[in-house]
């Protein structure tokens, strides 16, 4: 997709995403090594109530599903940031994962020809349609050739 595929107010869904125990702990392992994403009994006294996914392995589901739905050929040119990143609901081993997105907002950039950026409100929600997940994402696609 290039930036002129993209208007305000497009939808999206797509991804299914399944979390396991051994990525959750694995994960935790390497970047957020806390007792609730690695230790199933010591994870049932936690606020969680049980093993949960970091919020920032969450954020890595996400981006997997993100660029597994664009297509072969397409003009994203990678993401100046994002925004309002919030974790709202813990991410449980067994969950299946998808993500709704909304487009708010699309303009040509004014110091880069041939350049688009394309602001989407994303949720990833769990196989209950509870959004676990959500955050504003900021992206810069190609323009098409004319």
């Amino acid at each position: 997709m290039y930036f002129e595929d993209y208007q305000v107010g497009q939808t999206s869904k797509f991804g299914a995403y399944e979390v396991t125990e051994s990525e959750v702990k694995e994960f935790a392992t390497k970047y957020d090594p806390q007792f609730f994403h690695l230790d199933d009994e010591a994870a049932k006294d936690s606020l969680f109530g049980g093993l949960c996914a970091s919020g920032w392995h969450t954020g890595a589901m996400f981006m997997r599903m993100l660029i597994d739905n664009l297509p072969a050929e397409h003009g994203s040119l990678g993401s100046p940031g994002i925004n309002n990143l919030k974790w709202l609901k813990p991410v449980y081993p067994g969950y299946i994962l998808s993500v709704k997105g909304l487009v708010t907002e699309c303009r040509l950039s004014k110091s880069k020809p041939g350049v688009g950026l394309v602001c989407m409100s994303y949720e990833i929600v769990n196989q209950d349609d509870l959004t676990v997940m959500s955050l504003e994402s900021n992206a810069f696609f190609r323009c098409k050739k004319s």
